[in-house]
């Protein structure tokens, strides 16, 4: 279907609707805004890391255009998905383009080849340690936010069971990013020490400090 804009605003949300593909109008809030503004939203987070890549491109050797074209082409898919869930059943037309298995197969399929290179995980890692880490985490939360919503959507309405599907395989693709990234980049991946902290000698210290100050409190009480 070919687009053509020839004026951004038009007046028509001003009362809190908006139209979807076929003409009908829906609240703003509703599941189905809810959702696609999320994917515009995740789709706008992988555009920072495309615009950060070029700082680091040299440092992924032979698979630098490997990545930035797989980036790529996830921004358009993601205009995919907003595109379909913006038309309702009674809005679909004629060639319309679906999300299908071929696409989440993609997304494995690039899995497979980052985890590769990548040592198992001992334990869940927290978001940064470097730019493109930070922000390949940042447009994973924002994906497992979307893919909420998509259920929610379906729970009021058919939806293409692909979409979901699409969405949650997109969420751990961006999750192999972040590592890959990582080990590729040379930088440092920051894990969660929760065992290591509460055996820390500071931390010890500091309950100790805080047992004698309980224990201090209730003498007093007593006395």
């Amino acid at each position: 279907m070919a687009i053509r804009l020839t004026r951004i605003y038009t007046r028509t949300g001003d009362k809190g609707t908006t139209a979807l593909v076929g003409g009908a109008r829906v609240a703003k809030e509703s599941a189905r805004i809810e959702s696609y503004g999320t994917i515009d939203e995740l789709n706008s987070v992988i555009g920072i890391v495309r615009t950060y890549l070029p700082k680091y491109i040299f440092k992924f050797g032979n698979d630098g255009e490997w990545y930035s074209e797989g980036l790529r082409r996830i921004q358009n898919e993601l205009f995919d998905v907003g595109s379909e869930l913006a038309t309702p059943a009674d809005g679909e037309y004629e060639g319309m383009h679906k999300i299908s298995a071929a696409e989440v197969a993609k997304l494995e399929e690039e899995m497979d080849k980052m985890e590769e290179e990548l040592e198992p995980l001992k334990s869940f890692t927290l978001p940064g340690g470097g730019e493109l880490n930070a922000f390949l985490h940042l447009a994973r939360t924002v994906c497992r936010r979307g893919e909420r919503q998509l259920w929610r959507l379906k729970r009021e309405e058919p939806i293409n069971e692909q979409l979901i599907i699409y969405v949650n395989r997109l969420s751990d693709h961006l999750f192999v990013q972040s590592r890959w990234v990582a080990k590729r980049l040379g930088e440092p991946e920051f894990l969660w020490d929760r065992g290591l902290r509460l055996d820390a000698p500071e931390i010890k210290a500091a309950r100790r400090r805080a047992a004698a100050r309980q224990l201090a409190t209730r003498r007093r009480a007593k006395s």
